[in-house]
């Protein structure tokens, strides 16, 4: 496992799924349709429980401040500070890597409670499984 530092909040605009784990694909399907892939922005899974259930919000980096108006789409903000990290690579021939990744990032200590659980995914291949580190 790796640490590593975000500097600065990054604003996602996001698509909620109906339901964990079911409904992933067809959020992130929804959000695309929305937001054409960009090599201009980054892409997100971000999850945590709320209510007792998990809520996935399949998610894009906001690039301006009308974005999330004009597509009517809500926002949350990815913390800065410090995250714990597992890479996961060709993601898409082994789903539940991501989720085996994310098993062992909650095993962590100092994890922030209010945090989320975030896929970046870097490319069609590989995604970062994080979880922000309490300050």
């Amino acid at each position: 496992m790796q640490t590593e530092t975000w500097n600065d909040d990054v604003t996602v605009l996001y698509v909620t799924a109906t339901s964990f784990p079911a409904g992933i694909l067809a959020a992130h399907q929804q959000l695309h349709a929305l937001i054409p892939f960009s090599t201009k922005r980054k892409y997100f899974g971000v999850s945590r429980p709320e209510d007792g259930n998990i809520v996935y919000r399949a998610a894009a980096e906001q690039l301006s401040d009308d974005e999330a108006t004009h597509l009517k789409l809500d926002t949350l903000v990815l913390k800065k500070g410090h995250y714990a990290v597992l890479m996961v690579h060709d993601y898409m021939k082994d789903l539940p890597a991501i989720g085996k990744a994310f098993n062992v990032l909650l095993e962590q200590p100092g994890l922030d409670p209010q945090g989320y659980c975030v896929e970046w995914y870097l490319n069609d291949k590989d995604v970062k499984c994080m979880i922000r580190l309490e300050e």
